[in-house]
């Protein structure tokens, strides 16, 4: 029996539901996935708590809150193929494995690239592949995706990232001059080719690095 069954429902009927997030394959699959195996062991007892944590190497788990809302503005299909940039631990490429049918998923830290293909296989996931490269260059060889999801702020939207999305796709990220505050927006390509950006509100996220982001 999953220990953390109950503490799963409570996060998405008290954090989610209730702070207004509506997709009910988005809430779905924020209760199934184990949250408590992509964070240290040390700290699974607030695996369901509603906000970052530390998993290693200067970097967090985002609130499961941000995930979710990210994976909303994404409006995912059962079909789509999903660039995930910053996997972290994992998780939020576990949670897009049950919305979409492949999952791209680039970390920078070799480290946590070995972590997340571990907790993804305890996991469970048979559809995310995870890559160690530059995340702000995207997959070009994988391209063009349905959707992408960026859990690490850049300086401004990567062009290589925008070039990446097919027509009617959702790029979701955050965006600011500071790299301690910033703005989350969803950018969405027309189908003539065209960019429209809509700006969702403040968010804190730790610095996108790499080519098209912020310095190392």
């Amino acid at each position: 029996m999953d220990p953390f069954s109950s503490e799963r429902r409570d996060m998405v009927e008290t954090q989610l539901r209730r702070r207004g997030i509506r997709d009910e394959r988005v809430l779905a699959a924020m209760e199934k996935v184990p949250r408590h195996l992509f964070v240290p062991e040390d700290l699974q007892h607030r695996a369901y708590w509603d906000c970052p944590l530390p998993i290693g190497h200067g970097q967090t788990i985002s609130q499961p809150y941000v995930v979710a809302l990210t994976c909303e503005l994404l409006e995912l299909s059962s079909t789509d193929s999903v660039l995930d940039i910053g996997t972290g631990s994992g998780y939020a490429a576990a949670i897009l494995a049950e919305l979409a049918a492949h999952i791209i998923s680039i970390e920078r830290l070799p480290e946590l690239v070995q972590l997340a293909r571990d907790n993804l296989a305890a996991a469970g996931c048979n559809n995310v592949e995870v890559q160690c490269a530059d995340g702000t260059l995207g997959c070009p060889d994988e391209a063009p995706f349905d959707a992408i999801a960026v859990a690490a702020a850049a300086p401004d939207v990567p062009v290589s990232l925008k070039a990446q999305l097919k027509d009617g796709g959702r790029l979701v990220l955050p965006v600011g001059p500071s790299r301690h505050l910033q703005d989350l927006v969803r950018v969405r390509r027309t189908s003539k080719g065209d960019f429209r950006t809509d700006n969702l509100g403040g968010v804190a996220y730790v610095p996108l690095v790499g080519a098209e982001g912020w310095a190392d």
